[in-house]
């Protein structure tokens, strides 16, 4: 599959083939679970060893009355002998199973994320971040319990089940085959209610993701939550998001709990059932109670591998779930045969470069050449292609007709990690991360010297409100640098770039959020790093641009205008227009 993970109706994949994909993540762990099962028999061993020493103890106590001391003693000594033999095995397999259910969670977040490091751009812009966070977290969570719980069951009950049996068979087999061919019949109601839980646990989920991804957005927009005065209108969003994970939580509830009385039922009836055949075969009473306490132990493991059915469709909407964006289609792939880039770059050049989006066209016949140590210009109106046409150079996204050549190399050919090394990037939206200044500015080179990180700050006007923060160069600036302004993250992103040093620099409106006077001094810092280096420069204020070599004006995917600042004033076009518009008085 391609694009966003699937938000409508569950795919009818199969529960079972769904977990057999996700026993994959359990096989590397696969002697912590034979060691679980060597203790998951001595566990059901244990059990079954104390319905023979329950009956024994009944025997000599109340039955024959053996006026044996030693031997009465000796029985009742074995009995908490059994018990502890037996919590020792519960213990120690339930311990590994966890362990293992838990390791698996962690395996599959690293996956999933690994896997959104893959996953091309075009993949996030149809995916809600919540969405992605919920995929991750949640659900995850989901089949940690399905995965630690049914396997915990597997090691554990099919003995003690098998124990029981052989006890009952070995007690009267007549009545232990009456007994066994009845408890299928518990099955029925789990079989019928387990398609119910798959259903409404994929709601649940999907409806959870809802939850987190409109969280997501609310804090995310606060700011704009509060000035429009929209507190109230948010409240009832998530009032109504909240009942609706509330709803089909509680309809798995209802499919689930449903099983347990009716297994009961079941089993008081044929216990009635047995009390008759016990008075009319007169069954001795030591056979009728240990008889009756098999069937109890049997009660347990029978209604356990019973929900397993339960259980795996649970984790099973879940682990669909999570397997959609492990199983998205990576669009922007390295070729098998791709070879590092060499430098130093002398030219990027479009050729015949067509792209759209879901079949809808973005650019169309993109031709251009930019040789090493131009500044290339992009201006238009929103939607016209200017930010897509520069994300075909590190590609972000491929060209779907043409190519992008570095060179005269298709991008394509190359290493993905050695075509971007060539990149600096200072996008409109500045990204930073709740580390520290530093680390900000030397984000992809962690070993950069201290004394290069602040050079890169002072080069971008950033060293003084760095030096007035607490504690400077080592201060936490929060979440996507919510502690600083729009200015100071914005010159923190180019002081990045900076650092990076890279022979072409992408500029996505990156003075916009500065005032007049930090704007002039970036510029300065930006135009003296220009020198020798190739630059794309996107802009709305024209005032950034007049000194570039080329401008081009987009319109609609394509080139329509392209000259120097002076030639397409001349030209009375759609640059002129612009320009009048934001200059005229």
């Amino acid at each position: 599959m391609s694009g966003a993970p699937q938000t409508g109706p569950a795919r009818p994949v199969r529960a079972a083939g769904t977990y057999r994909r996700l026993l994959h993540y359990v096989r590397p762990h696969a002697g912590r679970l034979a060691l679980g099962v060597v203790f998951g028999l001595l566990f059901a061993g244990s059990t079954t060893g104390m319905l023979f020493v329950v009956k024994k103890l009944i025997e000599t106590v109340f039955v024959e009355r053996v006026d044996n001391l030693r031997a009465a003693v000796a029985i009742a000594v074995l009995l908490p002998v059994f018990a502890l033999v037996r919590g020792v095995g519960f213990y120690v397999s339930r311990y590994l199973v966890e362990w293992v259910g838990n390791r698996v969670v962690m395996d599959l977040r690293i996956a999933i994320f690994d896997r959104l490091q893959d996953l091309s751009l075009s993949f996030f812009t149809q995916s809600r971040t919540g969405e992605l966070i919920s995929r991750t977290s949640n659900d995850t969570s989901l089949v940690e319990r399905a995965v630690s719980t049914v396997l915990a069951d597997l090691l554990q009950q099919p003995f003690v089940l098998v124990g029981a049996a052989g006890y009952l068979i070995w007690l009267d087999w007549k009545l232990a085959f009456a007994s066994l061919v009845v408890f299928p019949v518990c099955l029925v109601p789990i079989a019928v209610f387990g398609r119910r839980v798959r259903r409404y646990a994929r709601e649940g989920q999907q409806r959870l993701a809802d939850l987190v991804s409109l969280l997501q957005e609310t804090i995310g927009g606060v700011r704009v939550v509060k000035a429009f005065g929209m507190e109230d209108y948010e409240r009832g969003r998530f009032n109504r998001s909240s009942a609706s994970v509330f709803s089909r939580i509680m309809r798995v509830t209802r499919a689930r709990v449903a099983v347990e009385p009716i297994i009961v039922e079941f089993a008081v009836i044929w216990i009635s059932l047995l009390l008759m055949y016990a008075w009319w075969s007169k069954l001795p009473v030591q056979d009728f109670l240990t008889f009756v306490a098999a069937l109890v132990v049997m009660y347990d493991p029978v209604k356990k591998l019973g929900n397993l059915h339960m259980n795996v469709q649970h984790s099973a909407a879940a682990a669909d779930r999570i397997f959609e964006v492990l199983d998205t289609e990576v669009t922007v792939r390295e070729a098998t045969d791709a070879v590092p880039f060499e430098g130093p770059v002398r030219e990027v050049a479009f050729e015949d470069v067509d792209f759209a989006y879901e079949d809808e066209p973005v650019l169309k016949g993109i031709r251009l050449a930019v040789p090493a140590g131009r500044r290339i210009a992009l201006v238009g109106a929103s939607g016209s292609g200017k930010t897509t046409l520069v994300s075909l150079i590190p590609r972000f996204f491929d060209a779907t007709r043409g190519r992008v050549t570095l060179n005269g190399r298709d991008v394509r050919q190359l290493t993905l990690r050695s075509l971007r090394a060539q990149m600096g990037l200072v996008t409109q939206e500045t990204v930073l991360f709740n580390d520290t200044v530093a680390a900000n500015i030397a984000y992809g080179r962690p070993d950069t010297p201290r004394a290069a990180i602040e050079d890169a700050a002072r080069r971008a006007q950033a060293d003084g409100f760095i030096r007035e923060l607490p504690e400077g160069y080592e201060t936490v600036i929060g979440e996507r640098g919510v502690r600083l302004s729009g200015g100071q993250r914005q010159r923190l992103a180019i002081a990045r770039a900076i650092l990076r040093n890279p022979p072409v620099l992408i500029l996505d409106e990156a003075t916009s959020a500065l005032d007049t006077e930090s704007e002039r001094l970036v510029q300065a810092a930006l135009d003296d790093l220009m020198t020798g280096r190739t630059v794309f420069v996107i802009a709305h204020r024209l005032s950034t641009i007049t000194g570039s070599d080329r401008i081009l004006v987009m319109d609609r995917g394509v080139v329509a205008e392209e000259g120097t600042h002076a030639e397409l004033l001349g030209r009375g076009g759609i640059y002129r227009r612009l320009h009048d518009l934001q200059f005229q008085t």
